[in-house]
Protein backbone atom coordinates (compact mmCIF):
# COMPACT_ATOMS: atom_id res chain seq x y z
CA UNK A 1 0.00 0.00 0.00
CA UNK A 2 1.54 3.57 -0.96
CA UNK A 3 2.37 5.59 2.02
CA UNK A 4 -1.21 8.18 2.49
CA UNK A 5 -0.72 11.78 1.43
CA UNK A 6 0.92 14.28 4.03
CA UNK A 7 0.37 17.26 2.10
CA UNK A 8 -1.34 19.26 4.85
CA UNK A 9 0.29 18.08 7.57
CA UNK A 10 3.95 18.52 5.87
CA UNK A 11 2.55 22.67 5.09
CA UNK A 12 1.51 22.79 8.79
CA UNK A 13 4.62 21.40 10.31
CA UNK A 14 6.87 23.42 8.66
CA UNK A 15 4.42 26.68 9.57
CA UNK A 16 4.78 25.34 13.70
CA UNK A 17 8.12 25.04 13.52
CA UNK A 18 9.01 28.68 13.04
CA UNK A 19 6.62 29.80 16.17
CA UNK A 20 6.74 26.31 18.34
CA UNK A 21 10.30 25.17 18.97
CA UNK A 22 10.60 21.84 16.70
CA UNK A 23 6.87 22.62 15.68
CA UNK A 24 6.01 20.70 18.34
CA UNK A 25 3.91 21.10 21.70
CA UNK A 26 5.40 17.62 23.12
CA UNK A 27 8.94 16.22 21.78
CA UNK A 28 7.94 12.78 20.95
CA UNK A 29 4.96 13.93 18.46
CA UNK A 30 7.78 14.81 16.16
CA UNK A 31 8.57 12.10 14.80
CA UNK A 32 12.34 12.14 15.46
CA UNK A 33 12.65 8.28 16.93
CA UNK A 34 10.80 7.23 13.33
CA UNK A 35 11.34 9.41 10.30
CA UNK A 36 8.84 11.03 8.48
CA UNK A 37 6.33 13.51 9.11
CA UNK A 38 4.49 13.88 11.97
CA UNK A 39 0.61 13.97 11.54
CA UNK A 40 -1.88 16.71 12.62
CA UNK A 41 -5.08 15.64 13.95
CA UNK A 42 -8.37 17.49 12.51
CA UNK A 43 -10.27 15.39 14.84
CA UNK A 44 -11.44 12.01 16.59
CA UNK A 45 -14.14 9.82 17.29
CA UNK A 46 -14.37 6.57 19.07
CA UNK A 47 -11.07 4.47 18.17
CA UNK A 48 -10.16 6.77 15.15
CA UNK A 49 -8.56 9.80 14.48
CA UNK A 50 -8.51 12.08 11.46
CA UNK A 51 -5.10 14.30 10.51
CA UNK A 52 -5.48 17.74 8.36
CA UNK A 53 -4.95 15.29 4.69
CA UNK A 54 -8.53 13.60 5.01
CA UNK A 55 -6.65 10.24 6.61
CA UNK A 56 -8.24 8.17 9.23
CA UNK A 57 -6.34 5.75 11.76
CA UNK A 58 -7.38 3.49 14.03
CA UNK A 59 -5.69 5.25 17.11
CA UNK A 60 -3.42 3.15 19.80
CA UNK A 61 -2.27 6.23 21.00
CA UNK A 62 -5.51 7.59 22.53
CA UNK A 63 -3.98 10.52 23.58
CA UNK A 64 -1.50 9.01 25.95
CA UNK A 65 -3.73 6.86 27.81
CA UNK A 66 -6.30 9.33 28.84
CA UNK A 67 -9.53 8.06 26.36
CA UNK A 68 -10.48 4.70 28.04
CA UNK A 69 -13.75 5.45 26.79
CA UNK A 70 -12.59 6.38 22.91
CA UNK A 71 -12.59 9.69 21.55
CA UNK A 72 -15.74 12.12 22.23
CA UNK A 73 -18.21 10.05 24.06
CA UNK A 74 -21.30 11.48 23.80
CA UNK A 75 -21.99 11.60 27.56
CA UNK A 76 -18.43 12.74 28.35
CA UNK A 77 -19.11 15.62 25.86
CA UNK A 78 -22.57 16.20 27.27
CA UNK A 79 -21.17 16.54 30.21
CA UNK A 80 -18.35 19.36 29.35
CA UNK A 81 -20.94 21.52 27.62
CA UNK A 82 -23.10 21.40 30.77
CA UNK A 83 -20.13 22.54 32.76
CA UNK A 84 -18.67 25.16 30.29
CA UNK A 85 -22.34 26.43 29.79
CA UNK A 86 -22.05 27.33 33.92
CA UNK A 87 -18.78 29.14 33.36
CA UNK A 88 -15.23 27.85 32.24
CA UNK A 89 -13.07 28.36 35.63
CA UNK A 90 -14.22 30.24 38.89
CA UNK A 91 -10.90 29.94 41.27
CA UNK A 92 -13.11 28.74 43.81
CA UNK A 93 -14.30 25.31 45.11
CA UNK A 94 -16.79 23.61 43.55
CA UNK A 95 -19.23 20.78 44.22
CA UNK A 96 -17.73 18.90 41.14
CA UNK A 97 -13.83 18.79 42.15
CA UNK A 98 -15.38 17.01 45.83
CA UNK A 99 -17.17 14.56 44.02
CA UNK A 100 -14.19 13.65 41.64
CA UNK A 101 -11.51 13.49 44.79
CA UNK A 102 -14.56 11.31 46.21
CA UNK A 103 -14.65 9.28 43.39
CA UNK A 104 -10.55 8.77 43.36
CA UNK A 105 -10.56 8.03 47.17
CA UNK A 106 -13.07 5.00 46.63
CA UNK A 107 -11.29 3.56 43.93
CA UNK A 108 -7.76 3.75 45.64
CA UNK A 109 -6.22 3.19 49.17
CA UNK A 110 -5.69 6.58 49.35
CA UNK A 111 -7.73 8.91 52.19
CA UNK A 112 -7.58 12.19 50.77
CA UNK A 113 -6.37 13.99 47.67
CA UNK A 114 -5.59 17.31 46.08
CA UNK A 115 -6.08 17.78 42.36
CA UNK A 116 -3.73 19.63 40.15
CA UNK A 117 -3.53 19.98 36.64
CA UNK A 118 -0.94 17.74 35.36
CA UNK A 119 1.15 14.75 36.23
CA UNK A 120 4.13 16.67 36.31
CA UNK A 121 2.57 19.35 38.67
CA UNK A 122 1.21 16.09 40.47
CA UNK A 123 4.82 14.38 40.99
CA UNK A 124 6.66 17.57 41.84
CA UNK A 125 3.69 18.21 44.56
CA UNK A 126 4.23 14.55 45.99
CA UNK A 127 7.59 14.85 46.32
CA UNK A 128 7.82 18.19 48.15
CA UNK A 129 5.19 16.84 50.45
CA UNK A 130 7.27 14.10 51.44
CA UNK A 131 10.12 16.30 52.06
CA UNK A 132 8.28 18.15 54.24
CA UNK A 133 6.96 15.37 55.99
CA UNK A 134 10.18 13.72 56.71
CA UNK A 135 12.37 16.53 56.75
CA UNK A 136 14.82 15.24 54.68
CA UNK A 137 16.66 15.46 50.82
CA UNK A 138 17.31 12.73 49.33
CA UNK A 139 14.99 10.83 46.67
CA UNK A 140 15.73 7.62 44.78
CA UNK A 141 14.03 7.46 41.46
CA UNK A 142 14.89 4.64 38.46
CA UNK A 143 16.39 4.56 35.60
CA UNK A 144 14.17 5.00 32.43
CA UNK A 145 11.26 5.54 34.88
CA UNK A 146 9.30 9.00 33.89
CA UNK A 147 7.42 11.09 36.53
CA UNK A 148 7.17 14.29 34.39
CA UNK A 149 9.17 16.82 33.57
CA UNK A 150 10.63 18.08 37.11
CA UNK A 151 13.68 19.04 37.07
CA UNK A 152 15.12 16.89 40.41
CA UNK A 153 13.61 13.90 38.75
CA UNK A 154 14.58 14.62 34.98
CA UNK A 155 17.31 12.25 35.55
CA UNK A 156 17.68 9.32 33.89
CA UNK A 157 14.09 9.41 32.55
CA UNK A 158 12.43 7.45 29.64
CA UNK A 159 9.90 8.27 27.34
CA UNK A 160 9.73 11.42 25.51
CA UNK A 161 13.25 12.18 26.91
CA UNK A 162 14.70 8.71 25.93
CA UNK A 163 13.36 8.55 22.59
CA UNK A 164 15.79 11.81 21.96
CA UNK A 165 18.87 10.60 23.51
CA UNK A 166 18.94 13.00 26.01
CA UNK A 167 17.72 11.43 28.91
CA UNK A 168 18.66 14.32 31.00
CA UNK A 169 18.22 18.11 30.70
CA UNK A 170 20.41 21.38 30.06
CA UNK A 171 18.67 23.57 32.56
CA UNK A 172 18.65 21.37 35.37
CA UNK A 173 21.32 22.36 37.60
CA UNK A 174 24.02 19.90 39.79
CA UNK A 175 22.42 21.62 42.79
CA UNK A 176 19.03 20.67 41.41
CA UNK A 177 20.19 16.72 40.94
CA UNK A 178 22.35 16.41 43.79
CA UNK A 179 19.79 14.98 46.21
CA UNK A 180 18.26 12.54 43.60
CA UNK A 181 19.83 9.06 43.74
CA UNK A 182 19.58 6.99 40.82
CA UNK A 183 18.74 2.94 40.83
CA UNK A 184 18.26 0.68 38.10
CA UNK A 185 13.86 -0.64 38.23
CA UNK A 186 13.58 -4.00 39.67
CA UNK A 187 17.32 -3.84 41.11
CA UNK A 188 16.88 -4.35 44.65
CA UNK A 189 20.72 -4.90 45.64
CA UNK A 190 20.71 -1.16 44.01
CA UNK A 191 18.13 -0.03 46.13
CA UNK A 192 19.60 -1.64 49.42
CA UNK A 193 23.45 0.11 49.05
CA UNK A 194 21.57 3.42 48.36
CA UNK A 195 19.86 3.10 51.58
CA UNK A 196 23.06 1.33 53.32
CA UNK A 197 25.08 4.23 52.18
CA UNK A 198 22.12 7.47 52.41
CA UNK A 199 19.41 5.94 54.67
CA UNK A 200 19.16 8.99 57.18
CA UNK A 201 19.21 11.09 54.39
CA UNK A 202 16.51 9.82 52.34
CA UNK A 203 12.84 11.27 52.25
CA UNK A 204 11.23 8.89 49.77
CA UNK A 205 11.44 6.56 47.00
CA UNK A 206 9.70 7.57 43.83
CA UNK A 207 8.34 4.18 41.75
CA UNK A 208 6.28 4.03 38.24
CA UNK A 209 3.73 1.70 40.03
CA UNK A 210 4.19 -0.29 36.70
CA UNK A 211 6.79 1.33 34.61
CA UNK A 212 5.40 2.95 31.20
CA UNK A 213 7.96 5.17 29.84
CA UNK A 214 10.80 2.82 29.26
CA UNK A 215 7.94 0.10 27.27
CA UNK A 216 5.73 -1.35 29.55
CA UNK A 217 7.70 -2.95 32.60
CA UNK A 218 6.03 -4.71 35.37
CA UNK A 219 7.54 -4.76 39.03
CA UNK A 220 9.30 -8.03 39.31
CA UNK A 221 8.29 -10.58 41.82
CA UNK A 222 11.09 -12.07 43.95
CA UNK A 223 10.14 -14.92 46.46
CA UNK A 224 6.48 -14.08 46.79
CA UNK A 225 7.28 -10.14 47.34
CA UNK A 226 6.46 -7.74 44.46
CA UNK A 227 9.37 -4.68 43.55
CA UNK A 228 6.85 -2.29 44.70
CA UNK A 229 6.39 -4.14 48.17
CA UNK A 230 9.82 -4.72 48.26
CA UNK A 231 10.04 -0.77 48.30
CA UNK A 232 7.69 0.26 51.04
CA UNK A 233 9.45 -2.35 53.39
CA UNK A 234 12.92 -1.22 52.89
CA UNK A 235 11.95 2.77 52.55
CA UNK A 236 9.79 2.17 56.42
CA UNK A 237 12.67 0.49 57.76
CA UNK A 238 14.73 3.45 57.23
CA UNK A 239 11.66 6.13 58.20
CA UNK A 240 11.28 6.68 54.68
CA UNK A 241 8.06 7.48 52.26
CA UNK A 242 7.55 5.42 49.29
CA UNK A 243 5.52 7.40 46.24
CA UNK A 244 3.78 5.14 43.43
CA UNK A 245 2.71 6.89 40.44
CA UNK A 246 0.22 5.81 38.91
CA UNK A 247 0.05 8.61 36.08
CA UNK A 248 -0.09 5.74 33.28
CA UNK A 249 -1.63 2.96 35.26
CA UNK A 250 -4.10 4.92 37.10
CA UNK A 251 -7.95 3.79 36.20
CA UNK A 252 -6.17 2.39 32.94
CA UNK A 253 -5.04 -1.20 34.37
CA UNK A 254 -7.95 -1.62 36.36
CA UNK A 255 -10.46 0.16 37.48
CA UNK A 256 -8.41 0.68 40.44
CA UNK A 257 -5.32 1.21 38.60
CA UNK A 258 -1.88 -1.15 39.56
CA UNK A 259 -3.29 -0.83 43.05
CA UNK A 260 -6.50 -3.14 41.93
CA UNK A 261 -3.57 -5.62 39.63
CA UNK A 262 -1.35 -6.14 43.15
CA UNK A 263 -2.36 -4.85 46.45
CA UNK A 264 0.59 -2.36 46.20
CA UNK A 265 0.74 1.40 46.92
CA UNK A 266 2.80 3.96 47.93
CA UNK A 267 2.44 6.49 51.42
CA UNK A 268 1.85 9.02 48.51
CA UNK A 269 0.39 8.39 45.02
CA UNK A 270 -0.29 10.34 41.88
CA UNK A 271 -2.71 9.85 39.08
CA UNK A 272 -3.42 11.95 36.05
CA UNK A 273 -4.91 10.95 32.19
CA UNK A 274 -7.81 8.73 32.55
CA UNK A 275 -8.78 11.12 35.71
CA UNK A 276 -8.91 14.23 33.73
CA UNK A 277 -10.96 12.32 30.47
CA UNK A 278 -9.26 14.16 28.08
CA UNK A 279 -8.87 17.80 29.84
CA UNK A 280 -5.52 18.52 32.25
CA UNK A 281 -6.18 17.23 35.32
CA UNK A 282 -4.38 15.04 37.85
CA UNK A 283 -4.24 14.49 41.78
CA UNK A 284 -1.68 13.58 44.19
CA UNK A 285 -3.38 11.93 47.50
CA UNK A 286 -2.28 9.38 50.55
CA UNK A 287 -2.81 9.15 54.29
CA UNK A 288 -4.55 12.30 55.69
CA UNK A 289 -1.81 12.68 58.17
CA UNK A 290 0.25 13.33 55.17
CA UNK A 291 -2.02 15.39 53.16
CA UNK A 292 -3.20 17.33 56.28
CA UNK A 293 0.78 18.58 55.96
CA UNK A 294 -0.62 20.33 53.04
CA UNK A 295 -1.36 24.15 52.90
CA UNK A 296 -3.75 25.95 54.02
CA UNK A 297 -4.01 23.14 56.88
CA UNK A 298 -0.14 22.79 57.19
CA UNK A 299 3.08 24.11 56.22
CA UNK A 300 3.93 22.38 52.93
CA UNK A 301 2.52 25.22 50.54
CA UNK A 302 0.87 24.03 47.18
CA UNK A 303 -1.47 25.59 45.00
CA UNK A 304 -3.23 26.53 41.38
CA UNK A 305 -5.25 28.98 40.01
CA UNK A 306 -6.81 25.94 37.51
CA UNK A 307 -6.75 23.22 40.12
CA UNK A 308 -9.95 21.38 40.00
CA UNK A 309 -11.34 23.46 36.75
CA UNK A 310 -14.86 22.64 36.33
CA UNK A 311 -14.99 21.68 32.88
CA UNK A 312 -12.16 19.43 33.40
CA UNK A 313 -13.89 17.50 36.58
CA UNK A 314 -16.99 17.42 34.66
CA UNK A 315 -14.86 14.94 32.13
CA UNK A 316 -12.76 13.10 34.75
CA UNK A 317 -16.06 12.67 36.87
CA UNK A 318 -17.95 11.48 33.81
CA UNK A 319 -15.32 9.17 32.19
CA UNK A 320 -14.97 7.35 35.92
CA UNK A 321 -18.35 6.89 36.35
CA UNK A 322 -18.39 5.08 32.80
CA UNK A 323 -15.55 3.11 33.51
CA UNK A 324 -17.41 0.29 34.86
CA UNK A 325 -16.06 -3.60 35.28
CA UNK A 326 -17.81 -4.47 32.11
CA UNK A 327 -15.36 -2.23 30.47
CA UNK A 328 -12.24 -2.95 31.78
CA UNK A 329 -13.38 -6.52 31.13
CA UNK A 330 -13.68 -5.28 27.07
CA UNK A 331 -10.31 -4.06 26.85
CA UNK A 332 -8.10 -6.61 28.72
CA UNK A 333 -9.86 -9.10 25.66
CA UNK A 334 -8.92 -6.65 23.33
CA UNK A 335 -5.63 -6.12 24.41
CA UNK A 336 -4.78 -10.07 25.07
CA UNK A 337 -5.72 -10.85 21.17
CA UNK A 338 -3.78 -8.16 20.21
CA UNK A 339 -0.59 -9.05 21.69
CA UNK A 340 -1.20 -12.67 20.38
CA UNK A 341 -1.64 -11.48 17.24
CA UNK A 342 1.30 -9.15 17.28
CA UNK A 343 3.92 -11.87 18.18
CA UNK A 344 2.61 -14.40 16.10
CA UNK A 345 3.38 -11.92 12.98
CA UNK A 346 6.44 -10.89 14.66
CA UNK A 347 7.69 -15.06 14.73
CA UNK A 348 5.84 -15.31 11.30
CA UNK A 349 8.56 -13.04 9.93
CA UNK A 350 11.47 -14.06 13.02
CA UNK A 351 11.37 -10.66 13.76
CA UNK A 352 12.93 -10.62 17.59
CA UNK A 353 10.87 -8.97 20.03
CA UNK A 354 9.62 -9.22 23.45
CA UNK A 355 6.01 -8.77 24.25
CA UNK A 356 5.20 -6.96 28.17
CA UNK A 357 1.79 -6.07 29.63
CA UNK A 358 0.20 -4.57 32.95
CA UNK A 359 -3.34 -5.20 32.28
CA UNK A 360 -4.61 -4.27 29.59
CA UNK A 361 -1.43 -1.81 29.10
CA UNK A 362 1.42 -3.01 26.88
CA UNK A 363 4.04 -2.64 24.64
CA UNK A 364 6.36 -4.60 22.13
CA UNK A 365 10.33 -4.44 22.79
CA UNK A 366 12.53 -4.81 19.32
CA UNK A 367 15.02 -6.49 21.54
CA UNK A 368 18.11 -8.24 19.97
CA UNK A 369 18.01 -11.98 19.03
CA UNK A 370 17.74 -13.83 22.71
CA UNK A 371 16.45 -11.55 24.96
CA UNK A 372 13.44 -13.20 26.18
CA UNK A 373 12.46 -10.70 28.89
CA UNK A 374 12.73 -6.46 29.70
CA UNK A 375 13.23 -5.95 33.34
CA UNK A 376 14.76 -2.50 33.54
CA UNK A 377 16.41 0.38 31.20
CA UNK A 378 19.75 -1.36 30.65
CA UNK A 379 18.08 -4.08 28.34
CA UNK A 380 15.05 -2.04 26.99
CA UNK A 381 17.71 0.64 25.84
CA UNK A 382 19.10 -2.04 23.57
CA UNK A 383 15.93 -2.01 21.00
CA UNK A 384 16.24 -1.80 17.52
CA UNK A 385 15.16 2.06 16.96
CA UNK A 386 14.93 1.29 12.97
CA UNK A 387 12.98 -2.02 13.07
CA UNK A 388 10.59 -0.10 14.81
CA UNK A 389 10.26 2.97 12.78
CA UNK A 390 9.75 0.49 9.78
CA UNK A 391 7.32 -1.24 11.59
CA UNK A 392 5.86 2.03 13.01
CA UNK A 393 5.54 3.78 9.02
CA UNK A 394 4.18 0.35 7.70
CA UNK A 395 0.86 0.41 10.31
CA UNK A 396 0.45 4.09 9.81
CA UNK A 397 0.39 3.37 6.06
CA UNK A 398 -2.23 0.58 6.76
CA UNK A 399 -4.42 2.83 8.67
CA UNK A 400 -2.62 2.27 12.29
CA UNK A 401 -1.79 5.02 14.36
CA UNK A 402 0.92 4.17 16.99
CA UNK A 403 3.36 6.24 19.00
CA UNK A 404 6.04 7.40 17.13
CA UNK A 405 8.41 5.69 19.93
CA UNK A 406 9.80 2.14 20.78
CA UNK A 407 9.47 3.33 24.29
CA UNK A 408 5.77 3.78 24.79
CA UNK A 409 3.17 1.86 25.57
CA UNK A 410 0.07 1.12 23.08
CA UNK A 411 -3.62 1.96 24.44
CA UNK A 412 -6.43 0.36 23.86
CA UNK A 413 -10.17 1.76 24.45
CA UNK A 414 -13.61 0.61 24.61
CA UNK A 415 -14.61 1.92 21.38
CA UNK A 416 -12.05 -0.31 19.64
CA UNK A 417 -14.89 -2.91 18.21
CA UNK A 418 -14.54 -5.46 16.01
CA UNK A 419 -14.43 -3.58 12.55
CA UNK A 420 -11.48 -1.16 14.42
CA UNK A 421 -9.41 -4.18 15.78
CA UNK A 422 -9.79 -6.14 12.31
CA UNK A 423 -8.02 -3.37 10.99
CA UNK A 424 -5.04 -3.46 13.20
CA UNK A 425 -5.14 -7.59 13.11
CA UNK A 426 -5.22 -6.79 9.04
CA UNK A 427 -2.09 -4.67 9.49
CA UNK A 428 0.40 -6.83 11.16
CA UNK A 429 1.26 -8.86 8.63
CA UNK A 430 2.61 -5.97 6.13
CA UNK A 431 4.33 -4.44 9.26
CA UNK A 432 5.82 -7.38 10.29
CA UNK A 433 7.56 -8.01 7.15
CA UNK A 434 8.93 -4.09 7.10
CA UNK A 435 10.09 -4.70 10.39
CA UNK A 436 12.22 -7.77 9.18
CA UNK A 437 13.27 -6.07 6.22
CA UNK A 438 14.66 -2.88 8.47
CA UNK A 439 16.40 -5.83 10.28
CA UNK A 440 18.08 -7.68 7.52
CA UNK A 441 18.91 -4.33 6.23
CA UNK A 442 20.96 -3.10 8.53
Amino acid sequence: MPSLSTEESAALYERAAKVIPGGVSSPVRAFRAVGGTPRFIRSARGAYVTDVDGNEYVDLVGSWGPMLLGHAHPEVLDAVARAAADGTSFGAPTGAEVDLAAEIIARTPVEQVRLVNSGTEATMSALRLARGATGRDKVIKFEGCYHGHVDSLLVAAGSGAATLGHPSSPGVTAATTADTIVCGYNDRAGVERAFAEHGEEIACVITEAAAGNMGVVPPAEVDGENFTAFLARIAHAHGALLITDEVMTGFRVSRSGQWGLDGQHGDLMTFGKVMGGGFPAAAFGGRADLMQQLSPVGPVYQAGTLSGNPVATAAGLTTLRLATDEVYAQIDASSALLRAEIGKALDAFQVPHVIQHSGNLFSVFFTPEGVTAVPDWSVSSTQRQDVFAAFFHALLDNGVYLGPSCFEAWFLSAAHDDAAMDRILDALPRAAAAARLAMTAA
